[in-house]
């Protein structure tokens, strides 16, 4: 074995190809016909994601097939690699995927008294493995690794007993930000749940009402300013800052060199409410978002459209939970026009149909939403924490640091027992999360519909 020491850690640096005893490619080719409603499971690249691999039951083969193409036939224990689009994501093969098959995935069989599969998974899946797999990288509009290439990666091997070690304390930490996204996924649908059920009778009414109705100013799009000129100045909002918040974070946003004219021109005040115009994702046009209460005067940027509606008619937070149902959803795709890329525009917009239930009914629906984003925030910031526990342990656990007494270093015991505490936090919080959303519905179920005016009240995790 041709093999070097790191100076920093003893351990040796190996090319992958000389601790596996398989390196290949799963089949190559099309897939049209060999697809059967049952049958051996056909893992595919959609299945893996974040060092997990999740068969969705959709994709079926024959066993005449499988055995056609034993060489990619699986064993508990494989790690499976991305080969295109999302590269170098990997997982290790479960017992219950033993003897199934597999496409366009790269396959790699460790030697069992050198290598530990779920070691090398996890090292691919930090942020050392990820910039090691990177400098083999190919295709501009598709990323693509080559299987020969991934054979020369070098990779830190440390004894076996410790990649158990470093393997062991990364799956406890893997969890902690499973539980976190887990509990953001739960509430993804949230508020389009509660919109449903607060103003879905409303929905079926046929109605005249346009957007254009409920208008206070017309609508208009954002600045235009060169690259050179952002930098320093006043906050502009871009289309990116308008997805994955229920209102948009302004903790974040670009600054541009604007005059008093341009800042009064295109200025957005709380309540403002801003559509996409484009996008080459067909569901990303469209796409709207709320502002909320700012402390600096803030801009848009020419992508986007505003609307300032007229308060005494409708509520903002009614308009983004209108637009962003299933119902607005597609009445903006209806109108929505398709080429290199999905546009709508201003008038579009204004041409939208736009049912108005009773004030009173909306602002209860703009308590629910406004207090939820705030748990929403709350989850968002806890999972990037758990993400960034799980990298630092990964960055350290390859470089040898985890046994580091460096005076600089953070001990290894403190990052550790940070570990269960945040996991049981982590998990209360996803309890109370789920219990506080069905305490919602239920409430909703049998009061919303009543038009009083009176404030809800639901209990949501720190809020009480």
């Amino acid at each position: 074995m041709k093999t070097c020491k790191s100076s920093s850690t003893g351990w040796c640096i190996v090319a992958l190809e000389e601790v596996v005893t398989r390196l290949t490619n799963g089949y190559v080719g099309p897939t049209r016909d060999i697809y059967l409603p049952k049958g051996i499971p056909y893992l595919l690249a959609r299945h893996i994601k974040d060092n997990k691999l999740t068969f969705d039951g959709k994709t079926f083969i024959s066993p005449q097939f499988n055995c056609k193409h034993s060489k990619s036939i699986l064993k508990e224990g494989d790690v499976l690699m991305v080969q295109s689009g999302h590269i170098g994501e990997t997982a290790v093969v479960p017992k219950e995927h033993e003897g199934h098959n597999c496409h366009a995935l790269i396959i790699i069989s460790p030697k069992q008294d050198k290598l530990l599969g779920s070691y090398l998974s996890y090292y691919f899946n930090s942020i050392i493995g990820r910039r090691e797999l990177e400098k083999f990288e190919t295709g501009i509009t598709l990323k693509h690794l080559n299987c020969k290439d991934v054979r020369t990666v070098k990779i830190p091997l440390p004894p076996l007993e410790e990649q158990k070690r470093i393997a062991a304390i990364a799956q406890k930490a893997d969890r902690l930000r499973r539980t976190r996204r887990y509990a953001l996924q739960l509430s993804d649908t949230y508020v389009r749940s509660v919109f449903l059920e607060m103003f879905g009778d409303f929905l079926q009414i046929n109605t005249k009402n346009k957007f254009k109705d409920v208008l206070e100013i017309p609508l208009s799009n954002g600045v235009f300013e060169k690259n050179e000129n952002y930098g320093c100045g006043t906050p502009v909002i871009w289309v990116d800052n308008l997805y994955h918040t229920i209102s948009i974070d302004t903790s974040r946003l670009r600054k541009a060199k604007l005059d008093n004219k341009s800042i009064q021109k295109y200025e957005v005040l709380e309540g403002d409410l801003l559509f996409t115009r484009s996008s080459l994702v067909r569901e990303g046009t469209g796409q709207i978002n709320i502002v909320p209460k700012l402390s600096e005067r803030t801009t848009f940027e020419c992508h986007t459209i505003r609307a300032r509606i007229n308060k005494q008619l409708v509520n903002p937070y009614y308009i983004l939970g209108l637009y962003g149902s299933s119902y607005g959803r597609n009445l903006i795709m209806q109108r929505a026009n398709t080429a290199t890329m999905t546009t709508i525009g201003q008038e579009g917009i204004e041409e939208l149909l736009c049912p108005i239930p009773p004030l009173p009914l909306q602002e209860k629906f703009a308590q629910i939403v406004q207090k939820f984003d705030r748990l929403r925030t709350q989850q968002r910031e806890a999972y990037r924490q758990a993400e960034h526990l799980f990298q630092t342990l990964l960055h350290r656990a390859f470089r040898g640091e985890l046994t580091s007494q460096n005076a600089d270093d953070e001990p290894e015991s403190v990052l550790l027992e940070e570990i269960p505490a945040q996991q049981a936090k982590a998990e209360a919080k996803a309890k109370t999360a789920t219990q506080a959303m069905g305490e919602a519905a239920d409430y909703l179920g049998t009061k919303a519909k009543q038009q009083d005016i009176e404030p809800i009240q639901l209990k949501f995790p720190g809020f009480e």
